[in-house]
């Protein structure tokens, strides 16, 4: 189900984030609530099962209908607290968090979120944007090709802090990054998808939550609409994603993980392009 769902889900996003009269849809954000909580539910399924997409397919979406990107990442990742913090719950119930992991990531990630929340209020994301793209799409060839060679899995016990701190950074940059970044890295060098993917969720609840603090800080929240679409959304996703996470396949997971990773740098390298 949750494979059927993420497969038809990657082109609706694409198609709902599209550049087509962006200024008339800015003026009719008002009438769209059931189009956020849309977004927010099939973002959700898509990163609580694959560990990513939430933040990246939203904020897309709303920098596409006139959102500027500081209001867009302030209104994803308040809306992030509520549905990863019913999403980490989640994949601890069906055991699907590694603790050192967890525990490796968190410090480092909630840095990186900080100091990429501050960054983003004086650099455009669009600088370092075009880096992590072409980043991910290197890591979702290298998951596609770890798929269908190897089955192996290795732990990774290295570099996790920089991971953390650069996926936090980027995180915030971007208004999304924080899975692709840190979930891609570690099943690509061979993380068991399922306890990479559940514990990235679960240390992603604290990242956000430092990161709205320091939103805060800055700027006022105002795209409430938006916000509370995504979390009715998001929180109605989360337990399915979760339970969709724990039953498919290793080499499934991998193989739709790579997929969601280049599917999007790919349509992010196209729109840079026209």
């Amino acid at each position: 189900m949750v494979l059927t769902l993420a497969t038809i889900a990657i082109p609706i996003i694409v198609f709902l984030a599209g550049d087509a009269n962006t200024e008339q849809r800015a003026l009719t954000l008002d009438q769209n609530m059931i189009v956020f909580t849309t977004v927010g539910f099939i973002t959700q399924m898509i990163d609580g099962a694959l560990g990513m997409g939430y933040g990246v397919c939203s904020n897309t979406f709303l920098l596409s209908i006139g959102i500027p990107p500081v209001g867009a990442s302030a209104s994803v990742h308040t809306a992030k607290i509520f549905v990863t913090g019913v999403s980490g719950h989640s994949h601890l119930m069906c055991r699907n968090v590694d603790k050192e992991l967890f525990k490796k990531l968190l410090i480092p990630g909630v840095i990186g979120g900080v100091l990429g929340t501050y960054v983003l209020a004086a650099v455009p994301g669009e600088v370092i944007k075009p880096f992590i793209t072409f980043y991910l799409l290197a890591m979702g060839f290298l998951i596609f090709r770890r798929a269908l060679r190897e089955t192996q899995e290795r732990e990774v016990v290295t570099r996790l802090a920089p991971l953390g701190l650069a996926g936090g950074f980027c995180d915030s940059i971007g208004g999304g990054g924080w899975g692709p970044i840190t979930t891609s890295t570690l099943v690509a060098r061979g993380h068991n998808p399922r306890c990479a993917i559940g514990s990235v969720n679960l240390v992603e609840f604290f990242v956000t939550a430092a990161q709205v603090a320091t939103f805060l800080a800055i700027v006022r929240l105002t795209h409430w609409q938006i916000i509370v679409g995504l979390i009715v959304g998001g929180v109605l996703a989360a337990p399915l994603a979760a339970y969709g996470c724990r039953r498919l396949p290793t080499r499934v997971m991998m193989i739709m993980v790579g997929a969601l990773i280049v599917a999007l740098s790919l349509r992010t390298i196209f729109q840079a392009l026209l």
